[in-house]
């Protein structure tokens, strides 16, 4: 008989004696197996623990020792230090793990391995801080300094196989190859020990007041832990390896019936665990219970697997179906239809798991689409095979009555099943999604647009209505999804991300409505909102009455990935999004808000992983079908929301200057008053912590901060370098939160770097005081001689510059002697013709004279009378000269001339050069301009001439000494009043290219006498 006959007989009759919903339940149980392609090292597991951290521990028979963190394994073995790669025994006691081997003893410190030399290990038991261990030759005990020493209990335990040991009840008990053993007192100096049963005694459990024993051969005996003759006898299971209490029940592993499950109350099994429903060998050698409530069982050639109940169901290859890659899942009529793999189609009831009949040609190819209409009949589209029509039909047959004589047309059910494809009239081969509506079929087709038709099997008769593509507006065939909304209109999504909808027979388009090229999978409708699950960029959602514009869903947290292949609603309203990884339940609110998200894979029992794409529905129950890469998963909703306890963090390791520190017992340094003392030149640290999540280990992140900073961002990364860090005292802490964002308490780890010599205060007090009367003593001396210098350089100065101010007053009463020779010859020339002239130039001249001698002697001017004197002066150089020339003083500042004081003399020489080298020498009539300027700083000069240009003028003769002499020192007196470059002399060029005058512009400290 086919085993999927037997299985499916079994179902069937366990829901008749003993109904279907526990059948259900029955099969609600998971098992997720771990082995070498996980990594464990060896396929023989025979011990497990777990730490105070939360690590697994397993012991294998050839691999040595594996560390698990529920998402990697790391293995010691022989060539790290451990005694031996077969392992039988594990116990955890703080940081110190003990592990029984076939070579004795070893004690795992940090990273180090002690190892003592004992008989074979079988258990290591822990009782009151001590270790005591059950060995092949007798019992010994572990101080806690490592010594072994052998406990002689009694000749016929001391030589002998020991397997168990416990203490209860105010007694110790003793399981050993030749029977069951009991003492008080002591466990180093017993009393009144007694065998109590012969027999190969495998495990003792104490629960209540009673003691449960179990032999190897002869089946377990429950008695009264104060009287030994009252008792229950288990027949079965038998060939017991071990016996765990686990919440109440009594988990037995067995040699070749893999796990029994004992009631307590009843003593009646339970379940069984073992090869014919999740277990790849009857061999069983434990069954522990971790922290977070998970069952592990260690197989010997099997692996490691994990055992869990909760809300889903995983059907596979194992479970009945024909392959495990399901493509579609579609319930009708109380059932669930499935396409898997290439091999046809499957229907789930009550009843079990049932091939169905379909034709030759539909039996290897993917069925990527079922849907059924009104009447029950199934409608499948499959990949170039068209589409499959499974349904039944009431025909008329013929009957005739031979007492009678008569013929009878009587109705007649008959089944139907018709291959719809190119071959028989079908436009099209290729199916991606078929919805029905109104007993109308529409089917979306990979690349030719959507087909209306429909199927009548009473008369074997193919409609074919109307075929919508591009001529009809659906600019792009590629189709992805198409789904049916509450206005009857048939909404279709497209591999480049266009949307649309067809509407008695008329497709209204609406184009690439996220505005980038993303190709959505799937569409579902809530109310009156859309969601549209895409390809790497999420779920987007939109409730405008056209839907013109969708958002991104979003929220605090966020689903395990933005690959999106499948969309659906469960009836508590939480919207199921399948991707690559699991499934995610997304908790939304009014505003489409993501207010929570519960990630389920595969180490939720979601054992499916990959989603299908649009593989998805929900049964007549509420319970949801995903279609996945590796099988079927059921959901079945429950009101049962497990709390998850605060996760724990502890550091794995603290690096100063990249070396660890293996002396620190990090336990004890956290959030305590220690204080690590570094030396100056250990300024880099390095933490490494952990928390360890056995479910959800990629759901952990961490973040940090040194001192009284900000809390670095979340992130899943545990090891954190802290280079060039400042002397003085620093405490780092760091925190963890696990997949439900549950935070763990803050660890702080401090420490103090020493300051070197030259950073102390006392010593740079010290420096400082020194330096302060080394230079205290310098300055005195260098003063010293200072005064002494001084007082000879003083009388030089002061002499020095009085000649130099007789110097300058000098200057300033020069005028150029040319201009004087040529005034006093004017002056007689004019004598005997121009007598008024003459007497007007002599009064002119007589006045420049005097303001220039007055004006000499004063440091500064008014502006007015500066502008006077310079007036004085162009009067008689007009007189003089031959060729006349006109000038023009502006004066465009906002004080009154009066008040602005200037240095006398200043503007004089630049005016003269401007008449005697550039007016008179140019081809032009003579035009001078002087202008003033100010603003709050400055007082601004401008002389402007249209004469031969400055530079033009000196090339073509060189200046007389007087000129030379008179502009230098004018030059020097602007430097010293007003800095550097404060005098620009440049050429005016005209727009024939030729020199059209000169501009000097200086500025000097606005100076009044208020």
């Amino acid at each position: 008989m086919k085993p999927k006959i037997i299985y499916n007989l079994f179902l069937f009759f366990f829901g008749i004696f003993f109904g279907n919903q526990y059948a259900t339940n029955a099969q609600n149980k998971q098992l997720q197996s771990l082995t070498l392609e996980d990594g464990l090292p060896q396929s023989q597991v025979y011990a497990i623990t777990q730490d105070e951290k939360g690590y697994l521990w397993l012991g294998t028979q050839g691999g040595g020792l594996a560390r698990f963190d529920g998402k990697i394994f790391k293995v010691y073995n022989e060539t790290n230090g451990i005694a031996s790669n077969y392992i039988n025994a594990i116990q955890s006691q703080n940081d110190t793990l003990y592990i029984g081997t076939k070579r004795g003893l070893s004690i795992k410190l940090k990273q180090k391995f002690l190892n003592i030399e004992t008989p074979d290990v079988n258990k290591i038991y822990s009782f009151k801080g001590q270790m005591i261990l059950l060995t092949a030759k007798g019992v010994y005990s572990v101080d806690k300094i490592g010594v072994v020493n052998k406990i002689n209990l009694d000749p016929e335990i001391d030589d002998f196989i020991v397997n168990d040991l416990i203490h209860f009840d105010n007694n110790f008990w003793v399981a050993t190859q030749n029977g069951l053993w009991k003492f008080d007192g002591q466990i180093s100096s017993p009393k009144h020990i007694e065998k109590l049963e012969k027999g190969d005694f495998k495990t003792i459990v104490g629960f209540e007041n009673k003691m449960i024993a179990s032999t190897f051969n002869d089946g377990t005996i429950v008695f009264d832990s104060r009287e030994f003759d009252d008792q229950i006898l288990i027949r079965e299971p038998l060939r017991i390896n071990s016996a765990t209490l686990i919440n109440n029940q009594l988990w037995i592993g067995t040699q070749n019936d893999g796990v029994s499950v004992i009631d307590t109350k009843s003593w009646s099994e339970n379940l069984v665990l073992n090869t014919s429903n999740g277990l790849s060998v009857p061999v069983v050698k434990q069954v522990f219970k971790d922290k977070q409530s998970n069952i592990w069982i260690a197989t010997s050639g099997g692996g490691l697997y994990k055992y869990f109940q909760n809300s889903f169901k995983h059907f596979n290859t194992e479970t009945g179906l024909n392959g495990n890659r399901v493509y579609a899942v579609h319930h009708s009529n109380k059932a669930i239809w499935i396409s898997n793999s290439e091999a046809g189609l499957i229907k789930i009831d009550n009843y079990g798991v049932h091939d169905i009949d379909i034709p030759e040609a539909f039996s290897e190819v993917k069925i990527k689409t079922i849907a059924s209409d009104n009447s029950g009949n199934i409608w499948a589209g499959s990949d170039g095979r068209g589409v499959l029509f499974k349904g039944k039909t009431i025909r008329d047959s013929i009957v005739i009555d031979t007492i009678l004589k008569t013929t009878v047309k009587l109705p007649k059910e008959i089944k139907v099943t018709k291959v719809l494809s190119t071959d028989n009239g079908f436009p099209f081969d290729w199916i991606r999604k078929i919805q029905v509506s109104n007993n109308v079929i529409y089917a979306a087709t990979y690349s030719s647009g959507i087909v209306k038709f429909n199927y009548s099997p009473k008369i074997d008769s193919l409609k074919v209505y109307k075929t919508y593509a591009k001529a009809d507006g659906i600019e792009d065939l590629y189709i992805m999804d198409m789904v049916k909304d509450n206005e009857n209109r048939l909404w279709y999504a497209t591999k480049n991300g266009h949307l649309g909808y067809v509407f008695n027979d008329k497709v209204t388009h609406l184009g690439r409505i996220l505005e980038q090229n993303v190709q959505i999978n799937s569409i579902v409708f809530k109310n009156e909102t859309l969601y549209l699950g895409t390809a790497g960029k999420g779920v987007w959602w939109s409730n405008d009455e056209n839907f013109s514009s969708f958002k991104k869903l979003e929220g605090v947290k966020k689903g395990a990935s933005e690959n999106i292949y499948q969309l659906i609603f469960d009836d508590q309203d939480y919207l199921w999004v399948g991707t690559e990884r699991g499934v995610d339940k997304l908790e939304l609110d009014k505003d489409n808000i993501i207010k929570d998200a519960f990630f389920f894979g595969r180490n939720d029992g979601f054992l499916g992983i990959e989603t299908c794409l649009n593989a998805v529905d929900k049964d007549d129950n509420g319970h949801l079908w995903f279609g996945a890469l590796f099988g079927l998963t059921e959901y079945q909703p429950t009101d049962i929301i497990q709390d998850t306890e605060k996760p724990k963090l502890f550091l794995e390791d603290v690096k100063v200057e990249f070396q660890s520190i293996d002396s620190l017992d990090f336990s004890v340094w956290t959030n305590s008053k220690n204080i690590l003392k570094l030396s100056p030149d250990q300024k880099q640290m390095s933490f490494s912590f952990k928390t360890v999540d056995l479910d959800h280990p990629n759901g952990v992140e961490y973040r940090y901060k040194l001192n009284d900073n900000d809390w670095s961002p979340w992130s899943k990364n545990n090891i954190q370098d802290l280079p060039e860090l400042n002397f003085g005292a620093h405490d780092f802490y760091v925190q963890s939160r696990n997949h439900r964002w549950k935070e763990s308490e803050p660890l702080k780890f401090s420490f103090f770097i020493e300051s070197p010599l030259h950073k102390k205060p006392w010593f740079q007090w010290l420096l400082i005081g020194v330096a302060i009367l080394v230079l205290a003593f310098l300055v005195y001396q260098y003063i010293k001689r200072l005064k002494r210098r001084n007082s000879e350089d003083k009388k030089r100065l002061e002499l020095e510059n009085h000649l130099l101010t007789l110097e300058q007053k000098a200057l300033r009463l020069q005028m150029n002697p040319h201009f004087i020779f040529n005034v006093l010859n004017g002056i007689k020339a004019m004598a005997p013709t121009k007598p008024e002239k003459m007497n007007e130039t002599v009064n002119s001249f007589a006045t420049l004279l005097r303001e220039t001698l007055v004006n000499s002697r004063k440091d500064t001017i008014s502006l007015d009378q500066e502008i006077k004197t310079i007036r004085h002066y162009i009067e008689v150089e007009r007189l003089m000269v031959e060729k006349p020339f006109e000038y023009k003083i502006d004066l465009k500042t906002d004080l009154d001339a009066e008040e602005i004081l200037i240095p006398p003399m200043l503007i004089q020489p630049f005016v003269e050069n401007a008449i005697r080298h550039g007016i008179l020498k140019g081809p032009r009539e003579g035009e001078l301009i002087i202008e003033f300027t100010n603003n709050d700083d400055f007082l601004k000069v401008t002389i402007i001439d249209n004469g031969v240009g400055i530079f033009s003028s000196q090339q073509q003769k060189p200046k007389t000494d007087h000129q030379s002499m008179a502009l230098t020192v004018t030059k020097e007196r602007l430097e010293s009043i007003s800095g550097a470059n404060a005098l620009e002399m440049t050429e005016i060029k005209l727009k024939d290219g030729s020199i059209g005058g000169t501009t000097i512009v200086f500025k000097i400290p606005l100076e009044t006498d208020y």
